[in-house]
């Protein structure tokens, strides 16, 4: 049976899951198999390029090699609960996994492009206030299998439809959870990404987006040159400690300096996306922009204009298009790159976490955010 089949998420703890497992995990797997260390290659390259989704596929490697895999290995991926594609292309699915938990997965074609949109955590423990996924609350981390399970699901999906060319070219850490606060697991994955053997995808096509968990952003600077965006959404701390209460642990001055660390470390050119959700009367005034522009001066930036996709009871409203313009010409006048996002699968719930809370309701913190939303002025 093709295990996207599968409905049951198939547990075997005694079995190695190798799509979390990098080259080296695999080459180490073998060798302590009494196997040569080649085998890696091999089946790096029949899992994520072939996207193999059981060992007899794997013709090039010996049938008794591939019995012994049966015993000892899995290639398990979760069950796909939801799946529907927007009237503009995008393509959301829900995915379940152990224990009733589901996590989103996000595709976005463009002209010359296909982004990933992919999750790290079941919910989210940040309580972002104007953030759906924020809702559910927190649950777990993903393991390193489960998030490249998500791009092995969506590139044999994708692949079914279009076979004669490369569907996914970028992928972003943008989904559900805080990618720095399951690093290891994150940076397993990023690995798993970047490995020639496996989507060879370079360090400018997949991006980690962080709200700023400081020593983790400090660390991954010195141990990958991925492309960062960070979740900035305010200029000063007071805003920013309600939006992104961890800014309350970690305030805008200390961001920023890690932010500017991070650049320093890299090998070659780059910038960092600043992501801005912008929310009437909140973060969008002219003065806003100004010490917006201020807040990044010496960093390489680019500046993503989001605007606000509601949800029930968020408490927020979206700023006039007018408004996000003026913002952005502000921004611009003053030297700085900046786009508006474009919204995509507005029709089916394609922002973060609205979908999962659409398919079970998971909101432990209703109360907390309705309470929020009446007080509010």
């Amino acid at each position: 049976m093709n295990v996207l089949d599968n409905q049951q998420v198939n547990l075997q703890p005694l079995k190695q899951n190798l799509l979390g497992m990098t080259l080296q995990d695999l080459e180490a797997f073998f060798i302590e198999s009494g196997e040569k260390a080649f085998r890696a290659s091999q089946v790096m390259k029949w899992l994520h390029q072939m996207l193999a989704t059981d060992f007899d596929a794997m013709t090039n490697i010996s049938k008794s090699l591939r019995e012994t895999l049966k015993q000892t290995a899995c290639i398990d991926v979760p069950a796909i609960v939801f799946d529907q594609t927007s009237s503009d292309g995008t393509r959301k699915w829900v995915m379940q996994l152990d224990a009733g938990n589901k996590i989103e997965t996000v595709y976005i074609p463009e002209s010359g492009r296909g982004t990933l949109c992919i999750s790290s955590q079941v919910g989210c423990a940040l309580d972002c206030s104007f953030c759906s996924t924020a809702r559910q609350g927190f649950s777990r981390n993903l393991t390193a299998a489960e998030i490249v399970a998500q791009v092995f699901v969506a590139s044999i999906l994708l692949g079914k439809e279009h076979r004669d060319e490369r569907k996914i070219t970028n992928i972003v850490l943008m989904g559900m959870g805080e990618p720095l606060l399951n690093y290891d697991n994150v940076l397993k994955a990023i690995t798993i990404f970047m490995e020639d053997n496996a989507y060879g995808l370079s360090k400018r096509r997949v991006t980690l987006s962080t709200s700023g968990v400081i020593p983790k952003l400090d660390l991954l600077g010195q141990q990958s040159d991925v492309a960062l965006a960070v979740s900035l959404h305010a200029v000063s701390d007071a805003v920013r400690d309600s939006l992104v209460p961890i800014n309350q642990k970690y305030p805008l001055k200390e961001l920023m300096a890690s932010c500017r660390q991070y650049i320093n470390n890299q090998t070659a050119k780059s910038h960092i996306t600043f992501e801005y959700v912008m929310l009437n009367g909140v973060n969008d005034s002219r003065q806003d922009a100004v010490k917006l522009v201020k807040l990044l001066k010496g960093i390489p930036a680019k500046v993503n204009l989001i605007p606000f996709n509601p949800f029930p009871d968020s408490g927020y409203d979206c700023s006039p298009m007018s408004v996000i313009k003026e913002f952005k010409e502000l921004l611009m006048q003053a030297g700085l790159v900046a786009t508006i996002r474009k919204t995509r699968g507005e029709d089916i719930d394609a922002a973060c976490g609205q979908l999962v809370g659409k398919v079970e309701d998971k909101s432990r913190r209703e109360k907390k955010f309705q309470d929020l939303r009446y007080g509010m002025s």
